[in-house]
């Protein structure tokens, strides 16, 4: 049996923070522009009558 010794320095684990924080921005980012896609698809803007003028 082996046994392996795992170790995270704090540069490897500010780096992994890092990532995770990035990723969840990224994420919530994304959701909201389909959100947005979304809801624009479904949301007709009505005519504004003062346009036409």
């Amino acid at each position: 049996m082996q046994h392996f010794l795992i170790y995270i320095d704090p540069g490897s684990g500010n780096y992994l923070l890092q990532l995770i924080v990035a990723a969840a921005l990224g994420a919530g980012f994304v959701v909201k522009t389909w959100w947005w896609r979304i809801k624009s698809f479904f949301h007709k803007k009505k005519d504004d009558p003062k346009k036409n003028l």
